[in-house]
């Protein structure tokens, strides 16, 4: 082993610690935000802002964040993106009031939206050999699946321990170790050629994801009939088509239509938006099963979590190294059957304890199911892209999976409440019986959501064999296809 090589893999273990960051920042809060809203006295109805206001500013801004990597340069854009991160993330920490802490969140969002598709892309220009790289997404697709998990267990340590403020505050030390550490080991690439910024595609693409993420989480908070949620889902569809219409005809888009227009690709970002719909809210209803219903402490249900991040590095593993004999078909659609089958064993959930027999065999299901997922899908995402255009893909990537973790849990949250709601006015009062019972509502409306993911794996991702796989990612480059999936 070169040198060189053993750099590589160095720069993708730092890559990969800041990837950690950004993933768990989403859910390392969630478990604290009890403790935060009653140390600043946040009202009820305020404060899924602490979660809202990093989602907004995140997915909103991503594709902009996507189109700087490529065209500052992606080693200057992860290190502005590491330092912005961790100022934002002292200031949440430091927060003495509600719009403090909210204001901070939303930093730490437009921050993580510029650090995300740096991340994407040095993966994907530093690793170009076929079984390298699929190692390479192995780490990724490991840590994208398990960083959530892994943010609810650090949040209930940090919580019970220390402060839910060291939620916030752990991540200033972490984001300039690796500033530090990858300094070295990265090297500098950016887009050839013109390198104008598409400001107007950037504001329309940016407000119409920000009034999406923000109508569903109105709807949530509401009803998806409330005039403030239609107006803001109205404006997002305007605003969103309009975006497609710009980008098709401005002389430097801001997101290529050829990106999401190819077959491939196509399928695999609307699969990665199905997915995070209903994986993000299994967190999130598993989270108040286990400290409302059972009654953990923080610590408790964060430990209640380990099944799924082992599952997922087991499966991430195993797809790691089957993906070149099997293609990302197969893997992916029998990833979503998995899956399904989990979140279809939730629906049995019982209003007292079923840890052993209910929640560890379908966190292993739904585990094993997304290392089969995110691993094939992210390498076939980005998979052929034009150097050019390589933090508009790996953006697009981080979009799906953090505008669908943001819509599936506004989405399946008003299902679930609904449901309590409907329960509890037939059955004399909210007892645990009507919380439980919208849980598993909700669980079912996300099994019918992973079933969808596996339809769109198998109508749209190209078969593994046959004549058609040449031109499977990009026209210009028939024979790539080929050349990265050869049988091993």
């Amino acid at each position: 082993m070169t040198p060189t090589h053993d750099r590589r893999w160095l720069a993708l273990a730092v890559i990969g610690v800041a990837q950690l960051m950004i993933i768990l920042d989403a859910a390392i809060v969630n478990i604290a935000l009890p403790h935060a809203q009653v140390a600043l006295h946040i009202s009820d109805a305020n404060r899924q802002w602490a979660v809202t206001a990093y989602t907004l500013t995140f997915g909103g801004l991503l594709l902009l964040g996507g189109r700087i990597a490529d065209y500052v340069g992606r080693k200057r854009t992860f290190m502005i993106g590491l330092f912005g991160f961790a100022g934002a993330s002292a200031l949440g920490g430091l927060a003495q009031s509600a719009g403090w802490l909210f204001g901070a969140r939303a930093l730490q969002g437009a921050f993580a939206a510029v650090l995300a598709p740096a991340v994407l892309s040095l993966i994907t220009t530093t690793f170009t050999e076929a079984h390298e790289r699929a190692k390479a997404f192995a780490v990724y697709g490991a840590i994208s699946g398990t960083g959530a998990a892994i943010g609810l267990i650090a949040g209930g340590a940090l919580t019970e321990y220390l402060s839910w403020r060291w939620t916030l505050l752990v991540n200033t030390p972490v984001a300039i170790l690796v500033a530090v550490a990858a300094w070295p080991l990265i090297k500098e690439s950016r887009a050839e050629g013109d390198r104008h910024f598409d400001i107007p595609g950037a504001l329309v693409a940016t407000g119409g994801l920000a009034l999406l993420v923000y109508g569903f989480t109105e709807a949530s908070l509401h009803s998806w009939t409330a005039p403030l949620t239609l107006t803001l889902l109205s404006v997002a569809v305007v605003l969103l088509v309009g975006f497609v219409w710009w980008e098709n005809r401005a002389a430097n888009p801001m997101l290529p239509l050829r990106i999401v227009l190819n077959r491939n690709r196509g399928g695999s970002y609307l699969s990665f938006l199905l997915a995070t719909m209903a994986m993000f809210a299994v967190f999130l209803f598993l989270t108040y099963y286990f400290q409302g219903v059972l009654h953990y402490s923080a610590l408790k249900a964060g430990v209640a979590f380990l099944p799924f991040p082992l599952g997922v590095i087991t499966s991430s593993t195993i797809a790691s190294r089957t993906l070149p004999r099997f293609g990302p078909r197969i893997l992916s659609t029998t990833g979503f059957s998995l899956a399904a089958l989990g979140l279809l064993w939730l629906t049995q959930l019982p209003a007292e304890s079923a840890y052993a027999t209910h929640v560890v065999p379908s966190m292993l299901l739904i585990s094993l199911g997304m290392g089969h997922v995110f691993v094939p899908l992210s390498s076939t995402a980005l998979l052929g892209v034009p150097n050019h255009d390589a933090g508009a893909a790996s953006a697009l990537v981080n979009t799906m999976q953090q505008v669908g973790g943001s819509l599936g849990v506004a989405f399946l949250n008003t299902i679930a409440t609904n449901a309590t709601v409907s329960y509890a006015t037939s059955h004399g009062g909210v007892t645990n019986a009507a919380v439980v019972h919208g849980f598993t509502s909700a669980f079912a409306i996300g099994a019918g959501i992973m079933a969808l993911a596996a339809i769109v794996v198998a109508t749209l991702i190209r078969p593994d064999n046959g004549p058609s796989q040449e031109r499977a990612y990009d026209d210009d480059k028939p024979r790539e296809f080929e050349t990265e999936f050869a049988a091993a």
